[in-house]
């Protein structure tokens, strides 16, 4: 008995079916929107931002109008290593604790007026933005502050300007009734001469305290000073 043409029409959609992977009965529209759902549940990623750009921090110079001695750096420090230079004859090379993160290495012609027993520990003022020089050889990575005095015999009495017991290594020197100090580089302090023109005026007063133009270089401890020098030279 032939097909009719219901069960011809029933046959072509079976075929349909089977190629496209439908169930008996089921849509193409469900099947479009069941392979896209997967899709769509995804969340869109977002496009980041970039990052602005960091502003790099202006650091202000030291003003130029400030005291000649505010523009030096003088730090608290203590020797705790000394040797005779091996060159020259009235050197001492020291090793001094300023509070950093090392020693500082410093070359000072006290051989004639101190041994180095009483170099040893000793607690001084260190000038520290000077440019480092060689002497004789060795570097020199900046100055220590004493006080001079000529004797009735004509030879030149020398001592260190000593800050009080309690001022803690690394402190910087400030100066009574001036503004805090904001020292320049090395490079300006040499360039302009800052410390020869902070000479004239550095001397001790009666009460043998170091001085700027009368000025007092304090601590947080109090001021700092000679052992028995009155209104000398300091250098």
């Amino acid at each position: 008995m032939g097909k009719s043409a219901l069960d011809l029409i029933d046959q072509a959609i079976a075929g349909l079916e089977a190629q496209l992977n439908l169930a008996p009965g089921e849509s193409l529209a469900a099947t479009t929107t069941n392979k896209q759902a997967p899709d769509a549940a995804k969340p869109k990623k977002e496009k980041k931002k970039p990052a602005p750009p960091r502003k790099k921090a202006v650091v202000a110079a030291p003003p130029e109008d400030q005291p000649a001695i505010c523009k030096l750096l003088f730090k608290v420090g203590q020797i705790t290593k000394v040797w005779v230079h091996e060159k020259a004859d009235k050197l001492y090379c020291e090793e001094i604790d300023c509070g950093e993160e090392a020693p500082r290495q410093i070359a000072s012609g006290l051989r004639p007026h101190y041994t180095e027993e009483q170099m040893l520990g000793q607690r001084l003022l260190v000038v520290a933005n000077l440019k480092a020089k060689n002497l004789v050889g060795f570097k020199s990575h900046g100055m220590v502050l004493c006080a001079s005095q000529m004797k009735e015999d004509g030879s030149e009495l020398v001592e260190f300007i000593e800050p009080p017991a309690d001022a803690p290594l690394g402190e910087i020197i400030t100066f009574e009734g001036l503004p805090p100090p904001q020292p320049v580089s090395a490079a300006q302090v040499e360039k302009k001469k800052v410390f020869a023109a902070c000479m004239d005026g550095m001397k001790t007063t009666a009460d043998c305290e170091a001085a700027w133009d009368g000025h007092k270089f304090m601590t947080t401890a109090g001021p700092c000073k000679s052992k028995t020098i009155r209104e000398g030279v300091m250098r």
